[in-house]
C-alpha cells in the first residue's frame, strides 16, 4: 500500500519533535557540581580511625581529637580506613603549648610489617611549632624530606619568605584553618585563606595519587594539639 507523502512527513516530524523530550532533565557537563563535603570526624569518637606507629595517644574531647604524649618513641598517627585520591579537605588544627611538632599526613602509606604497624610515610602538611613557621608547608615524611619550601642555598630567599608569612598568618594560640587540594600531581595548602604552596610532582618514582590521611603526634619528650572540623570534598 502506497503511503501519502504528507501523512509520511508528519510522522517524521512528529518522531524529530519527540527526541528532545528524552534529555529534557539532564544537567549540562558545565553545570555538575562537585559531591557535597562530608565530615571525617564525627565529633563523638575515633570510628573510622585508627592508630599506628609510636606511642603517642588520641582522645575526643570538646568534639575534637586531640594528640598528646610525653617520651613519645616514634612519629604516630590517627589514620583514615579508608584511602582517597583527588579531594581539598580543610581542617581545623590548634596547638595546646608549642612543645612538640605536627601535620596532617595525605594520600599516605604503610610500609608492610607481620603486626601491621609499618612506617608510615609520604606527603605531609606541615604544623611547625618554630619561628621558621612553616605551617601548611609540604613535607615527604620518610622519603624526599621537604619538598616546599626547600632547605638548599638555591631557594634560601624563598624559604626566608616562606618563614615570613607564616609568621603573619599563623595564630600560635588559636585555631587556625588549613586546606590541602590534591588532583593528579598538582598540590596546593592555604592556611587560614592565604595560599602556601603550589606544587607539581614531577617525580615519577613517588608521585603517590591515593593514600590515607593522618594525624601526626609527632616523636619527642612531650606534644599536645587538636584537630575539629574535619571536612572533605571528593575531586
Amino acid at each position: 500500500m502506497k503511503i501519502p507523502r504528507s501523512t509520511f512527513t508528519a510522522a517524521i516530524l512528529s518522531m524529530t519533535i519527540a527526541l528532545p523530550a528524552c534529555n529534557e532533565n539532564k544537567t549540562p557537563d558545565h553545570e555538575i557540581k562537585p559531591a557535597p563535603a562530608t565530615q571525617l570526624f564525627n565529633g563523638k569518637n575515633l570510628e573510622g580511625w585508627y592508630i599506628v606507629g609510636g606511642n603517642g595517644e588520641y582522645k575526643v574531647e570538646d568534639g575534637c581529637i586531640v594528640g598528646f604524649g610525653e617520651n613519645i618513641k616514634d612519629n604516630t598517627f590517627l589514620r583514615t580506613e579508608k584511602t582517597f585520591k583527588n579531594f581539598e579537605l580543610t581542617y581545623q588544627f590548634k596547638f595546646d603549648h608549642l612543645k612538640g611538632n605536627s601535620g596532617v599526613m595525605f594520600r599516605a602509606k604503610q610500609k608492610q610489617s607481620k603486626d601491621g604497624n609499618g612506617r608510615v610515610f609520604g606527603y605531609q602538611c606541615e604544623a611547625d611549632n618554630t619561628k621558621r613557621a612553616w605551617t601548611a608547608g609540604l613535607y615527604d615524611e620518610a622519603r624526599r624530606g621537604w619538598l616546599f619550601p626547600t632547605k638548599t642555598e638555591h631557594d634560601k630567599e624563598q624559604a626566608n619568605q616562606f618563614t615570613k608569612q607564616g609568621n603573619i598568618i599563623f595564630k600560635w594560640n588559636d585555631w587556625n584553618t588549613i586546606t590541602i587540594r590534591c588532583k593528579d600531581n598538582h598540590i596546593q595548602t592555604w592556611l587560614n585563606g592565604e595560599k602556601r604552596v603550589d606544587y607539581t610532582d614531577n617525580d615519577k618514582q613517588h608521585d603517590t595519587r591515593e593514600g590515607f590521611f593522618g594525624l601526626q603526634v609527632h616523636g619527642g619528650k612531650a606534644f599536645q594539639a587538636r584537630w575539629k572540623n574535619i571536612s572533605l570534598k571528593q575531586l
